[in-house]
């Protein structure tokens, strides 16, 4: 827990209750339902919530966005993000039964109210009124373009316009390469975390 407070000091008391208790409920959880590899689960939050807190530093979102999950598997980004941000709505979409279940665990033992899992694949879920869409390692950029191309909203209210915020690693010259007509940009995690881990982290953004 140091490690968020050592980045986000400026914590409310309730966010800082809610984030301390993240690691005894997926502790628990993950031993009846695996969602997180053992090894990872000791390292839970520099590798998961901290990770997924990258996205803070590249975007504050305002209150009544909506944000869509794409492939929460465990609920990462969306839980961390959820706390950091009472006032926005999250969709965290996962296809398979289990993960979902393990984050609608997590959301009721944390009672997030802004947290709506969903069992479903994001291209056939029917809503499109999405500011956002977050991810995290689920697939290129190229085929998450392609998932979810129908689902943003057409009014624009934060300093970048809607989009695809994903978290990645590695190199990705190809997968950006396979986007084309898209403004991209990418954020290195270096820049803002200064654990070994987020060397080759990154944050990327495409405008839809």
């Amino acid at each position: 827990m140091d490690i968020i407070y050592k980045y986000f000091p400026t914590l409310t008391p309730q966010q800082a209750t809610l984030f301390e208790q993240l690691y005894d409920v997926y502790v628990d959880w993950n031993s009846k339902i695996n969602v997180i590899s053992r090894k990872d689960i000791e390292l839970l939050y520099e590798r998961h919530v901290l990770h997924s807190l990258g996205l803070v530093k590249i975007l504050q979102f305002k209150p009544m966005t909506k944000v869509m999950d794409l492939g929460t598997g465990g609920g990462f980004p969306a839980i961390p993000l959820a706390i950091f941000f009472p006032d926005v709505e999250f969709v965290p979409v996962d296809s398979i039964g289990k993960k979902m279940r393990v984050v609608q665990e997590v959301v009721n033992a944390l009672g997030l109210k802004n947290v709506r899992p969903t069992q479903a694949r994001a291209e056939e879920l029917q809503e499109n009124d999405f500011d956002f869409v977050v991810s995290r390692a689920v697939a290129p950029l190229e085929t998450l373009v392609y998932w979810t191309q129908n689902k943003f909203a057409t009014n624009h209210f934060h300093e970048l316009e809607n989009g695809l915020l994903c978290l990645k690693g590695g190199e990705l010259e190809e997968e950006l390469a396979a986007v084309k007509k898209k403004k991209i940009k990418v954020h290195n995690l270096s820049d803002h975390f200064d654990e070994e881990y987020f060397t080759t982290k990154k944050v990327v953004y495409v405008q839809m």
